[in-house]
């Protein structure tokens, strides 16, 4: 519903401005824009696409009406394996993975107020990764460590790796406020350290068990199951909630910290819960399929420029991110033939040019 709002200019004159009514539902209310919502449905359309090339394609290829019969019962003994058993926990923790990611860096860019900030670059999911490869590793020489994966979990330690990499990022990069430039590029340091501590972990570990925990790290989708996909849905299924009803304030922290306090905002409290959030999100995607790079630093961006919001839209940026790694993952196993890349492999030749058409943006918005 719309109606108009009248103003003046500073010459007296008045003006009719068009405004949409809030949409009321108990004690919540919002507005509904057209744009954002069509984006958002039509990347389910699109996703709804790739989930089923990614149950239908490869080796062993079933039809579309074979994909469905089989996922309601029927279907014949082989499509059965081939689907639930195989294709679908890989195609459901890739769209899981991929909605985490596209999520966890729509927040971080809106907090943070910068295309370039995302959990790859900014240390988080090197963290993980870190913290992943140094348990594998050391789990295989020294038996306290394999009984600790045994008794917590690699997506626990994970998650501790990259949310102990965010509060290191945070210190650092915190001065009286913090400024997202500064946090920027102390992020590229973390991720430096990150990086290069996963490295000389390897080099600790033998030839053959060094190549598999590589595949890993350059993020694979490749047979993973339920126990992989079941973490990170519980972290969507609890976290988005609390994103959502904390959207207004993520709208606040567009503005500076004086304009935040002046509306009421909890400055530090709102932007804390928000990138811890952040961190958990992209920590246990890392953990499940390994550090996908550029999907959380791409998706909000292109959700942003298809939605035309002052922010990345925060469901659309997590459908775009399943879609883009579903889509991955089904190039990566078809286009090759018999040869299966890594799906961050896919990714990372999709994101690298955006890397650095945004770094070249930047620097001509910072010229001006």
């Amino acid at each position: 519903m719309t109606g108009v709002l009248d103003t003046a200019k500073g010459n007296g004159e008045r003006v009719t401005v068009p405004t949409r009514a809030p949409l009321r539902l108990g004690p919540v209310s919002g507005v509904l824009r057209l744009r954002p919502l069509l984006v958002l449905l039509g990347g389910l359309v699109v996703l709804l696409v790739g989930f089923t090339c990614n149950l239908a394609l490869g080796e062993y290829p079933i039809t579309p009406l074979g994909v469905l019969r089989t996922l309601v019962g029927g279907g014949d003994g082989g499509a059965r394996i081939v689907i639930m058993q195989l294709r679908l926990p890989r195609s459901l923790t890739g769209l899981l993975v991929g909605a985490a990611l596209g999520l966890a860096g729509a927040l971080m860019q809106a907090v943070i107020r910068n295309p370039l900030a995302s959990p790859d670059l900014l240390g988080i999911t090197s963290g993980a990764g870190a913290a992943a490869t140094a348990v594998i590793v050391l789990g295989g020489t020294l038996g306290s460590v394999s009984g600790l994966i045994a008794s917590v979990g690699l997506p626990v330690v994970a998650l501790l790796g990259g949310v102990l990499s965010g509060l290191l990022l945070h210190l650092l990069a915190y001065r009286s406020g913090v400024d997202s430039f500064r946090l920027v590029l102390v992020g590229v340091g973390v991720n430096a350290l990150a990086v290069n501590t996963t490295l000389w972990l390897l080099t600790l570990d033998n030839v053959q068990q060094a190549g598999r925990a590589m595949v890993w790290l350059t993020g694979s989708l490749n047979a993973r199951g339920w126990e992989n996909a079941v973490p990170v849905g519980l972290a969507l299924a609890v976290l988005v909630p609390v994103v959502l009803v904390g959207a207004h304030a993520l709208g606040a922290l567009q503005f500076d910290d004086d304009t935040m306090r002046g509306l009421g905002v909890r400055v530090t409290f709102s932007r804390s819960v928000f990138l811890l959030a952040a961190a958990v999100l992209a920590s246990l995607a890392t953990a499940a399929a390994g550090p996908i790079a550029f999907v959380a630093l791409a998706t909000p961006q292109i959700a942003l420029r298809l939605s035309g919001t002052a922010r990345p839209p925060l469901l659309a940026s997590m459908v775009l991110g399943a879609t883009l790694v579903l889509g991955a993952d089904v190039i990566s196993r078809t286009a090759f033939g018999t040869l299966e890349l890594p799906v961050g492999v896919i990714t990372a030749v999709l994101g690298a040019p955006y890397l650095i058409y945004l770094l070249v943006h930047r620097y001509r918005e910072v010229r001006t």
